[in-house]
C-alpha cells in the first residue's frame, strides 16, 4: 500500500492512523468539514487535506480508504471508493488490522480509558519497551519524532500495541487483545445499546477475544463487572490489589484507579513495578483531560476537561473540590447529544454539587438531529439541587460571566465532549499560561 485517503481525517482516531501512514512514508490525503489544530499538524507532516467532502478529493491511484464511523454511507468520497473497487475500512476495522499481528493491550471502559491508555503507553515507553500507541487524545510530546509536539500516535519498534478500545457500536470487537483492560462499566451510549445488559454483553464479547491465554485487568467487584468476569476464560487480574496513593500529578481517586490498572499491566508484562510507579508519578495528563490552560487576568485558574457523563462530572468536580477547599469552582458545561441529555437528565441534574456555579451551554448535537430536548430543560431540573445553575446562550456570554465573577484563586473548568474547549482557549478569558 502506497497511497491512503482518510475521510473525516480531523477526528482524533482517524488522524492517528493518518499519522502512522505518514511515519511509514506513505502518501496521505484526507478530507474533513473544517480546519483544526489536528488538520494543521497533519498538513505540516506532509498530508494533503481537503475541506468539505467531494468525490474529486479521492484520486484513482489510492490503495486504501479509511473513514470515520461518523461518516454517512452517502458520503461522495466513500461511494466513489466503492465504485472504483478501492479497499475501504472504517477506523475500528483499521485498528483491527493493526492489532492482528501485535501483542495488543486494549484499554476499554465507560470512563477513564483515554487517560489509562496514555498512562500505559507512557509507562511502557519509559520502561523502554517501545510500544506503538494510539490514544483518543493527544500525548504530551511525540517521542517517535523527538519533537515536543503533542500526538495521538506513537510509532514503536516493539511488538507491543497500546490502543484505546471504544465500546460505541461495538467498535472494540474488531481488536485482538492479549490484555483487555476494563476500567469500569456504566450506563453510557444507551442511544445504541438501549440497556446496561446489552452493554455488558458487548464487554463480555470483548473480553472473550483475549482467549484462554490472555488477561483481563479490571476491578472484579466493580459495578456491572461480575457477569463479565464469570464468563471469561482468561486470567483475571484485580487492579485494586496494586499499590495506590502514588502521589500522582493528576488529582482524584479515579486517576489513582487508572494508575493501578496501568501497574497491573506492567506486572503482567514482567516489568519492574517500582520503575513503572515512578513513571506514573510523573505522568502529566493528556489533551482535554483536566488540562491546565492558564489564568484569567484576575488570577482564576482555568482548566478544560472532556467529561460528559454524570459519573465523570461527579468524579472530576469532587477532586476539584478537595483540591480547592473553600475557593470557588466555576463549571461551564456543554451537554453532548440530545439522547444522552434526555436519558440521563436526572443524573446530570444531581452531578454538579461540588461546583459553586454552573453555566450550561446549548447541547452539542454531534451525530444527532434535534429532538426537542434543550439545555434549559436540564437547568430547570438542576436548580432543584443547585440554585446557582443557569443557562448561557453562547460561549461569549459564558466568558463574560466568568470574567466578571471568578476571582484570584478560584477555579474555572469547561466540561463536555463537544467544542466547549473554545471557552478556555479564548484569549479574552485565558490570558496567562
Amino acid at each position: 500500500m502506497k497511497r491512503a485517503h482518510f475521510i473525516g481525517v480531523g477526528g482524533i482516531g482517524v488522524s492517528a492512523i493518518a499519522r502512522m501512514m505518514l511515519a511509514k512514508n506513505k502518501s496521505v490525503t484526507g478530507s474533513d468539514m473544517s480546519r483544526s489544530e489536528i488538520t494543521e499538524e497533519l498538513q505540516k507532516l506532509g498530508a494533503k487535506i481537503y475541506f468539505g467532502h467531494d468525490e474529486k478529493n479521492l484520486h484513482k491511484d489510492v490503495d486504501l480508504v479509511v473513514y470515520s464511523p461518523a461518516i454517512r454511507e452517502d458520503n461522495p468520497e466513500l461511494i466513489k471508493a466503492k465504485n472504483l473497487g478501492i479497499r475501504t475500512l472504517s477506523y475500528p476495522e483499521m485498528l483491527g488490522e493493526i492489532s492482528k499481528d501485535k501483542y495488543t493491550i486494549a484499554v476499554s471502559g465507560s470512563h477513564g480509558k483515554t487517560t489509562t491508555t496514555a498512562m500505559i503507553g507512557t509507562m511502557l515507553r519509559d520502561l523502554r519497551l517501545d510500544p506503538t500507541i494510539i490514544v483518543g487524545s493527544l500525548l504530551k510530546g511525540d517521542p517517535s519524532t523527538g519533537s515536543g509536539r503533542e500526538s495521538n500516535f506513537v510509532a514503536g519498534k516493539s511488538n507491543y500495541f497500546v490502543v484505546e478500545a471504544c465500546e460505541y457500536k461495538k467498535s472494540f470487537l474488531n481488536l485482538h487483545p492479549k490484555i483487555a483492560v476494563v476500567t469500569n462499566i456504566d450506563n453510557d451510549h444507551l442511544d445504541y445499546y438501549g440497556t446496561v445488559q446489552n452493554i455488558q454483553k458487548a464487554f463480555t464479547e470483548f473480553v472473550k477475544k483475549a482467549g484462554p491465554d490472555g488477561f483481563i485487568v479490571c476491578n472484579p467487584n466493580g459495578k456491572y463487572l461480575a457477569p463479565i468476569v464469570r464468563s471469561t476464560r482468561c486470567t483475571v487480574v484485580d487492579y485494586t490489589k496494586m499499590p495506590r496513593n502514588l502521589n500522582l500529578k493528576l488529582i482524584g481517586r479515579h486517576n489513582q484507579e487508572n494508575a493501578q490498572a496501568a501497574l497491573a499491566v506492567a506486572k503482567i508484562l514482567g516489568a519492574n513495578v517500582k520503575q513503572a510507579a515512578k513513571s506514573l508519578k510523573e505522568f502529566g495528563g493528556t489533551w482535554r483531560r483536566f488540562e491546565y490552560k492558564g489564568k484569567t487576568k484576575s488570577g482564576a485558574l482555568v482548566y478544560d476537561d472532556y467529561g460528559h457523563h454524570p459519573t465523570e462530572i461527579r468524579a472530576t468536580l469532587a477532586a476539584l473540590r478537595q483540591a480547592q477547599g473553600k475557593r470557588k469552582v466555576f463549571c461551564v458545561f456543554q451537554p453532548h447529544l440530545f439522547s444522552r441529555t434526555k436519558l440521563l437528565m436526572n443524573d446530570f441534574a444531581k452531578s454538579f454539587g461540588d461546583a459553586d456555579a454552573v453555566l450550561v451551554a446549548d447541547i452539542y448535537a454531534a451525530r444527532e438531529k434535534d429532538d426537542g430536548t434543550h439545555s434549559r430543560d436540564l437547568v430547570e431540573k438542576m436548580q432543584k439541587f443547585h440554585k446557582n445553575a443557569r443557562y448561557v446562550s453562547s460561549f461569549a456570554d459564558a466568558r463574560a460571566a466568568l470574567i466578571l465573577e471568578a476571582k484570584k484563586g478560584d477555579m474555572i473548568i469547561a466540561m463536555g465532549a463537544g467544542d466547549v474547549y473554545k471557552v478556555t482557549n479564548d484569549p479574552q478569558l485565558t490570558t496567562d499560561k
